[in-house]
């Protein structure tokens, strides 16, 4: 392997989050009856015409500006000729030579085997361009194919990278940072099961150190990042075992089967001439007009990138609590708004890690939440007033989430209060010394680490109530009377 180099470029296909599509008003909804969400345009009836989407061309720009690309003010729909079941036109409505957008990159992070800390990379992507979907083929028993036209037409845009990547695990971050753009910029769910976000990944060899781009095979339609990190690796490894054994690697097309483990052939691969290309006829050229780009880029959201380090410099949280704080948009804006109402953005966010976001359930740009950042908030004051201790916020956290109860009023209830009377908490202290005299002899020799056990051994007979610093201060007395 130390011999050769892969060269994998990514072509991400993005499902655009609109109402309806985008060369007709029919329906995008996923997973409506087959052939129900068609007419005359997205069945290409003959006479029907298209009429572009303004807000899929909206959410193309926004997504493109995302990834640092050069919006062109004039691009041009063309036809992609070629013949398959699900594409009733003969031909699929794209972009080719006069893209939306141009010239983007996109920066990764890549943890590498061995090392302690992920390594920074910025990739280049070449182009984004908008199209519309083909249908779907369902095959079923023996020879049983029927095909559902409800995603034909359907917005997408084609976001084709450089050939930079060079392992199976860059791909992999590429993906999920592509992926987390797309969802924070409101442009797409990044739902790879049900196919509205995709993949194709050009894969290559050459002998390390060569400048010179060896034959490329296509991997089709991976839906899942641990699926296409495989594919690649193990389509790395079979077009070296070829080369080596005096073998060719021929341009085609493979899918991914996940059973053999291995890569399989599908068919030679096309290159752009063959789809015949050439201006669509019924659709005049996309003009995008100075103020309108400055618009969308006015009102283009925060990135999760800029998001994790403004966490990380102005609310003090690790690298890594801003990565998981940042994992949708939803579970992210929840936690702003609950560190904004209670001031301690790091004693927040610890509390939403370990116990919120057991709780949390994402589906696309929406979350369901089990409390809200009022509900948080007022659980954490009374801890912060010594109302209750930390294991009783879990309890309380418990009887809350799911409802809209102020937790005030449930720990009043549930009779949730803090031992803070330090006559009784001198008395629990006592009886534990007296079962403890040898681990007590051993703090008056100086062992400060057993001061952490005999509060455990408090906390454990008060089962969670008592106040530690009180506790402390009671031992630590003790240990002065000897």
């Amino acid at each position: 392997m130390t011999e050769w180099e892969s060269v994998i470029g990514l072509e991400v296909h993005a499902q655009l989050l609109t109402r309806t599509k985008i060369f007709c008003g029919c329906a995008t909804h996923f997973g409506a009856a087959p052939n129900t969400q068609v007419c005359p345009t997205c069945l290409g009836l003959p006479g029907a015409l298209p009429a572009l989407n303004a807000d899929a061309v909206r959410l193309a720009m926004r997504a493109a500006l995302a990834l640092e690309c050069e919006l062109r003010e004039t691009s041009r729909f063309a036809r992609k000729n070629y013949f398959y079941p699900d594409l009733p036109k003969g031909y699929q409505i794209s972009q080719f030579d006069e893209p939306l957008a141009e010239g983007g990159a996109l920066e990764i992070e890549v943890q590498d085997v061995g090392e302690a800390t992920p390594r920074t990379k910025r990739v280049r992507i070449q182009r984004v361009h908008m199209e519309e979907d083909a249908g779907k083929s369902v095959h079923g028993e023996g020879s049983d194919s029927r095909v559902d036209l409800n995603r034909a037409g359907v917005p997408l845009i084609e976001i084709v990278g450089e050939p930079d990547l060079r392992s199976a695990a860059e791909a992999g971050a590429y993906l999920r940072a592509m992926r987390d753009v797309l969802v924070f910029a409101g442009v797409n769910d990044g739902n790879l099961e049900e196919g509205s976000f995709r993949c194709d990944a050009n894969v290559s060899i050459r002998p390390r150190g060569s400048t010179t781009l060896g034959t490329r095979v296509e991997l089709k339609n991976i839906n899942s990042f641990k699926f296409v990190e495989k594919a690649i690796a193990v389509e790395v490894r079979r077009q070296i075992d070829l080369t080596e054994t005096g073998g060719r690697v021929t341009q085609e097309t493979r899918g991914w089967d996940e059973a053999r483990g291995e890569t399989v052939a599908q068919r030679s691969k096309e290159t752009a001439h063959d789809y015949r290309y050439f201006p669509d006829p019924d659709l005049p050229p996309l003009a995008l007009s100075p103020a309108l780009i400055a618009e969308v880029r006015a009102r283009l959201p925060e990135l999760p990138r800029a998001k994790r380090a403004r966490f990380v410099s102005e609310l003090s949280l690790t690298p890594y609590a801003a990565e998981v704080l940042t994992s949708h948009p939803r579970v992210a804006a929840f936690f702003e708004e609950a560190a904004t109402l209670h001031g301690d953005p790091a004693r927040v966010g610890n509390f939403v890690q370990a116990e919120v976001l057991r709780d949390v359930t994402t589906r696309g740009l929406t979350a369901s939440l089990p409390v809200t950042a009022k509900q948080l908030v007022s659980l954490l004051s009374l801890v912060d007033d010594g109302t209750i201790s930390g294991k009783q916020a879990k309890e309380l956290y418990a009887a809350v989430r799911g409802t809209d109860r102020d937790p005030r009023e449930v720990a009043r209830e549930l009779g949730l209060a803090q031992v803070t009377d330090a006559a009784a908490l001198e008395q629990i202290c006592r009886s534990v010394i007296d079962k403890n005299p040898k681990q007590f002899e051993q703090l008056k020799a100086g062992k400060a680490a057993l001061y952490g056990f005999f509060v455990g051994q408090v906390m454990k007979e008060t089962q969670g109530s008592a106040n530690p610093k009180i506790v402390n201060d009671v031992l630590r007395r003790l240990l002065e009377e000897g």
